[in-house]
């Protein structure tokens, strides 16, 4: 790796530290954050050109997978949007993240015998599927699930193997029916880890024990139907008075802890001490809880409407797919669960007709199925909405610190000459203040419904979700973090960018320019900030004397100067 010069150092030095309080600034006025809401009114949405330009392709792509890279906005120009999300669509699913963290910890014990694995190396396969996978779209999806599904290697009572066979089933389940998503992320031992319904016991009057009631509240607050009535829109339901209606009560999350009583391990001959994890299979720890009868309720219990009536026949499998119908269809669910897909995916203030588009969909996707996932995902990224690159201030998402580094790694063909990714944790405040499944809580890094306070945006009664982890210190950091991936990538090198796409034009300040603007902004760089990067590469100057290698480091140091400071505008942390 070609090293920087001290004068370019100092002059990078200086222009991070004015990206970085211009990023502050534009957060905490609201104008590089926030969302959506442009105006997608109507029942239907126009459909978007047949054959898009590279630009459009590259936003496009920005929504729908890790980044934009060359190959794949030929591919959307091509095709077209929705051929290549058809295409995607048809990929098989791709490699198990538990598959890798299985063969890594035979590699690591061939030289250690009393090696084990840690969220590192879930990192590495992360990393390694996010930038290199063929199913982006797949990948996307995943990730975006993650953040609503929320199971975290941050909770360290639950084996790193076990979360990786989680984030394989929610890229299984991706393109799936929601149905079949719920019931699988209830049956997951992640989550019954997580949210304590594993091994949950029925209630006993005559020693006041009562069922665990965690999964019970948060598979309705935050995985289905949230607190409040929905219109069909996503507008939360208010009567003449204004007030709200909550969507569940107390008694509710009562009767449905009793549902999800009597599921523990995995084991092939269950037992009394098999539930409370004795003698544990190996297998238990990536294959779905199983049913221990004498451990479930079998008193009366009422949710949501249904009552599953009490009975001296033990039907726990029964009684939760009773609990999933309902919780399924539950008129709130389709605008409920669309409109979190939107704001991961496209912008965090869709327009309520948007949401309403999509959760028409979902309720009924054509052929008369509810909760098909690849025709919500499609109806996502195909609305008007997301394909009409507005104007409105409001419109876009902050891009969260994980999506800005896997879109660098993937624009600049970033490869791994170890295989393995070694990019590490980058959850320090002091680094990208994120990583990938590490979630503090499962209310995820942000809330969907953030408000960054004394901000413009909140003035406006919008939310910005990825705010919730932005803060002074994360914004430099963020800045001298990237200077760092891109001056010397990761791990000495081990995870490094390809320039030489960028190197070939940098003694054209303008055109090295234009291909920042498509790869990160999908062509809607602003005339200001292309000025700026031209006039700072401009600054690097190439001797017209010097040796082949003074040259090749003067036309790299101008690439490095050029995408730090595309990286670092606001302009780019806003998806828009």
């Amino acid at each position: 790796m070609v090293k920087n010069t001290p004068s370019l150092n100092r002059r990078l030095s200086r222009m991070v530290w004015v990206c970085a309080f211009a990023l502050l600034s534009a957060c905490g006025g609201g104008g590089g954050g926030g969302g959506g809401g442009s105006g997608g009114s109507g029942s239907t949405a126009p459909a978007p050109p047949a054959k898009p330009t590279t630009s459009e392709a590259s936003r496009f792509l920005a929504q729908a997978t890790f980044g934009p890279n060359d190959a794949d906005i030929a591919a959307v120009t091509s095709s077209g949007y929705s051929d290549w999300i058809n295409a995607q669509l048809a990929l098989p699913v791709g490699s198990s993240h538990l598959d890798y963290m299985d063969a890594r910890l035979v590699a690591l014990k061939t030289s250690n015998p009393n090696a084990s694995l840690n969220a590192t190396h879930f990192y590495e396969t992360f990393y390694g599927q996010a930038v290199t996978a063929p199913d982006q779209l797949r990948q996307r999806v995943k990730f975006a699930l993650s953040e609503i599904f929320v199971t975290s290697l941050a909770a360290g009572n639950i084996d790193v193997r076990t979360n990786a066979s989680f984030y394989d089933m929610l890229g299984r389940d991706a393109f799936g029916n929601f149905k079949t998503l719920l019931q699988d992320v209830t049956y997951h031992p992640a989550m019954g880890q997580y949210l304590t319904y594993l091994a949950n016991q029925k209630e006993n009057t005559s020693t006041g024990r009562n069922p665990d009631e965690n999964y019970a509240r948060e598979v309705m607050q935050l995985f289905t139907i949230g607190l409040y009535e929905l219109n069909a829109d996503g507008s939360v339901k208010t009567d003449l008075f204004g007030k709200t209606t909550p969507t569940y009560s107390t008694a509710d999350i009562q009767g449905l802890a009793k549902v999800f009583t009597g599921l523990s391990w995995y084991h092939p001959t269950p037992t009394n001490t098999t539930f409370f994890g004795g003698n544990r299979d190996a297998s238990s720890y990536t294959r779905a809880m199983i049913a221990y009868p004498a451990f479930h309720s079998t008193s009366q219990k009422t949710f949501l409407g249904t009552t599953i009536p009490a009975s001296t026949t033990v039907n726990v499998d029964g009684d939760v797919a009773t609990a999933i119908d309902t919780l399924f269809n539950h008129p709130n669910v389709g605008p409920f669960i669309s409109k979190q897909l939107i704001q991961r995916l496209v912008t965090s203030n869709p327009s309520p007709a948007y949401v309403g588009r999509v959760a028409a969909v979902f309720n009924n996707n054509g052929s008369g199925v509810r909760g098909d996932m690849s025709a919500v995902i499609r109806a996502i990224l195909l609305d008007t909405e997301a394909r009409t690159a507005s104007a409105d201030q409001d419109y876009g998402k902050l891009r969260e610190p994980v999506i800005r580094l896997t879109h660098f790694l993937r624009s600049f063909e970033a490869t791994s000459t170890s295989g393995n990714w070694a990019i590490g944790s980058t959850s320090s405040q002091t680094s990208l203040n994120q990583s990938p499944f590490t979630s503090p809580s499962v209310f995820n890094f942000f809330r969907p419904g953030y408000v960054p306070p004394n901000t413009s945006i909140g003035g406006r009664n919008k939310v910005a979700p990825e705010m919730q982890i932005t803060d002074e210190v994360s914004t430099a950091a963020y800045i001298n973090f990237m200077m760092s991936a891109i001056n010397t990538g990761f791990n000495s090198g081990d995870v490094k960018s390809n320039y030489t796409k960028e190197v070939a034009l940098a003694t054209d300040a303008t055109a090295l320019t234009d291909r920042m603007n498509l790869l990160l902004y999908g062509g809607r760089m602003s005339d200001g900030l292309k000025s700026k990067i031209v006039a700072a590469v401009n600054s690097v100057t190439i001797p017209a004397t010097g040796t082949t290698a003074q040259v090749d480091a003067a036309k790299l140091n101008r690439v490095k100067l050029a995408t730090l400071l595309s990286v670092a505008s606001p302009e780019y942390i806003a998806q828009r």
